[in-house]
């Protein structure tokens, strides 16, 4: 793929960063985070070399759910700010460079939604057909998504005198996605925040946005992506699918990927903590062997941690208990049966050589990547907030003050984590004038993985060698070509890798983490590696007579 054919497919090669803007700076010192904060803070982003800001929900809600619970798809919550902050916050980002994209949460509502508030009151009242009722509980219906919390996915509501559905909480009613009047009223969300500027959408939980395998479900699914193409030339749609890949396959679409634009890769996700529960990297090797090929269109979202809890619901029981054994022994660190409610340098023990290396390797991964705000700087999470997924939603630690520099407030909107890894260990402030830290590590690597448009766009190949806790990989395209090795084992190997197609002389590899001069020659027989324990590194490999700057 020429460089020519990419311009309008930017999210090829997009380095994402996810917050929360309550949690992220409080300008107005009120204890919760706004849009004049963030506003205030977008140069550290770009800085770090974000370029797309995914907004988690900063609509009006009751907040019984993060801000998932919408009560409102047209404004923003009063004490994150107005319209007008929203609008500021588009300009300053678009000047940095970055686009901007946010939730689209269309499952269902918060029942203080006034489409259910109207719902209720009357079979006949035109909003009773937005939701999902019935006069009694299916006999197959599913489990709740939240079995420690919810016995069922169908609530009855005395007001109604019947059921309604909820895939989620009970707070939250389902909507009925399959009417043609909620379609257009979504149709019109959308319209509305792409006229005032926004660059696409993440889609949360799109399975339960619609029911069915491939049929007309998945016609409103493709529906919204051409009614979003149609109002942006350049917008897309990051869905939000933790199905096994050949289920997962079906939400990008035919051949030419005509539904979700982007996808998380939750299998790579889930494999990489059973292969660092198991310092093999197995399992992890295997799951990119089966990964799909997709559209040119489409792209993977590669992630580390994401806002809710770490989920390992695609590993076996015995595969999901080693993953506990190893990161989340104690039962306040799970949630759901199957979810860690651990940021990874916590789980990791703070090693910088293992979190490194996580982190090598996600950039390396042919995809794009996804940060959650504080990555960046190797946050961890709040231990007391035990079985919570709040425990990872907490301030960002940008100075070494108590309050980690995010308010004045005497109340903040959540406590700042504690102890080894609370603001006077862990900081912006810190990091900053500390060229070893982890957030000039993080910088260096976006710096690379933008220099690196074959990440992004290339096919994946897997090298041979004779280690299984090592995994070696290619990204190759008419870009360029890229190999990276990750070891998962806390002690060194040494090894010889070869490199398909390089058999003649001429071929150079440039080692990019240690910005190393030059160019090392190697030919057919291929080169000598050797790692540290938890090592990785990358070099791009420089085809004979090729004269792109490395």
């Amino acid at each position: 793929m020429r460089l020519t054919d990419t311009s309008d497919l930017w999210w090829k090669t997009a380095v994402f960063y996810n917050l929360d803007v309550k949690t992220y700076l409080d300008a107005d010192d009120d204890g919760v985070g706004d849009l004049r904060g963030l506003a205030q803070r977008l140069d550290h982003l770009a800085e770090l070399g974000v370029t797309c800001l995914w907004l988690a929900p900063f609509y009006p809600s009751p907040q019984r759910d993060n801000g998932y619970d919408i009560e409102d798809y047209y404004g923003v919550d009063p004490r994150y700010g107005s319209l007008g902050d929203m609008v500021e916050v588009l300009r300053t980002a678009h000047d940095r460079g970055m686009r901007v994209i946010v939730d689209l949460v269309v499952n269902h509502t918060s029942d203080r939604h006034p489409w259910f508030r109207e719902a209720r009151k009357s079979p006949d009242n035109r909003y009773r057909h937005f939701y999902q009722w019935r006069d009694e509980v299916p006999e197959d219906a599913p489990a709740s998504m939240f079995p420690d919390v919810e016995d069922g996915v169908w609530f009855f509501d005395e007001t109604a005198g019947q059921f309604y559905k909820h895939s989620f909480y009970r707070h939250q009613p389902d909507l009925a996605t399959d009417h043609p009047e909620v379609r257009e009223e979504i149709a019109k969300v959308i319209g509305f925040w792409l006229e005032l500027g926004i660059d696409g959408f993440r889609v949360d939980a799109v399975p339960h946005l619609i029911d069915g395998d491939d049929g007309p479900e998945h016609d409103f699914l493709r529906a919204l992506r051409g009614y979003v193409s149609r109002r942006s030339g350049h917008a897309m749609m990051l869905g939000e699918v933790n199905l096994p890949y050949d289920e997962q396959m079906r939400f990008f679409g035919d051949a030419d990927g005509d539904e979700l634009t982007m996808q998380f890769d939750f299998v790579a996700n889930q494999r990489l903590y059973l292969a660092l529960a198991r310092h093999d990297a197995s399992p992890l090797r295997d799951a990119l062997l089966s990964r799909p090929e997709i559209a040119r269109g489409n792209q993977w979202g590669n992630f580390v941690r994401n806002h809710d809890e770490l989920t390992l619901d695609q590993l076996s029981a015995d595969e999901r208990d080693e993953v506990f054994a190893a990161f989340a022994p104690e039962e306040g660190q799970r949630i759901h049966g199957r979810g860690i409610t651990r940021r990874l340098p916590s789980m990791l023990d703070g090693d910088p050589r293992r979190v490194r290396m996580v982190y090598s390797l996600m950039f390396s991964l042919p995809g794009a990547p996804v940060l959650y705000y504080g990555e960046e700087i190797g946050m961890g999470e709040n231990p007391s907030i035990s079985g919570s997924r709040a425990a990872v939603r907490t301030p960002m630690q940008w100075t070494a003050d108590a309050d980690a520099g995010f308010s004045a407030a005497d109340e903040l909107v959540a406590d700042v984590v504690p102890g080894g890894f609370g603001p006077e260990h862990v900081s912006v402030a810190q990091q900053r004038r500390d060229p070893d830290s982890m957030l000039r590590f993080v910088q260096n690597l976006v710096r690379h993985y933008r220099a690196s448009p074959e990440i992004g766009w290339g096919e994946l190949g897997i090298l041979d060698q004779p280690h299984p806790c090592v995994l070696a990989h290619s990204v190759t395209s008419e870009l360029g070509m890229l190999v990276a090795v990750h070891n998962f084992a806390p002690d060194g190997r040494t090894f010889r890798l070869r490199i398909e197609g390089a058999d003649a002389e001429g071929w150079r590899l440039v080692d990019l983490l240690d910005d190393a001069p030059g160019g090392e020659a190697f030919d057919g027989d291929g080169f000598d590696v050797t790692l540290d324990g938890y090592g990785h590194r990358w070099w791009r490999v420089l085809r004979p007579g090729e004269r792109r700057i490395a």
